[in-house]
């Protein structure tokens, strides 16, 4: 069995995968990746197939950053190895940076495909 990695642990995780990433993907990205420690539930999650949320983008008049919730990568993936675990951070990171990318050039694709994918799975828990 594995053992999730420490809060720490999934911290330098997350820098490795950032030291990846092209510097200008963090253009007007002032308050920066924030990793917390808590889970987060989507408000539209169904309580038989509760819907975390791995990651947010978020901008507001103080800035823009992209949070990454460790509790939630803790709940879905308890029992996974540090590889799979690692790759879903950076899927999770790239997601949220393309959500960045997409504001900067005042595009919403990702937004939308999101809201496509909330759609199916209110389908499919109804």
């Amino acid at each position: 069995m594995n053992t999730f990695p420490s809060i720490e642990e999934i911290h330098e995780i997350l820098d490795e995968i950032a030291l990846e990433i092209p510097g200008e993907f963090f253009r007007e990205l002032n308050e920066g990746i924030v990793l917390l420690p808590e889970f987060k539930v989507h408000k539209k999650s169904k309580e038989n197939a509760p819907l975390y949320i791995l990651g947010e983008y978020h901008r507001s008049i103080t800035g823009r950053h992209i949070k990454i919730y460790y509790g939630s990568f803790k709940k879905v993936y308890d029992n996974r190895n540090i590889d799979f675990i690692r790759k879903r951070l950076k899927e999770t990171l790239l997601h949220e940076f393309t959500h960045h990318l997409e504001s900067l050039a005042g595009e919403s694709d990702l937004e939308k495909k999101d809201m496509s994918d909330l759609q199916r799975y209110l389908r499919r828990w109804q």
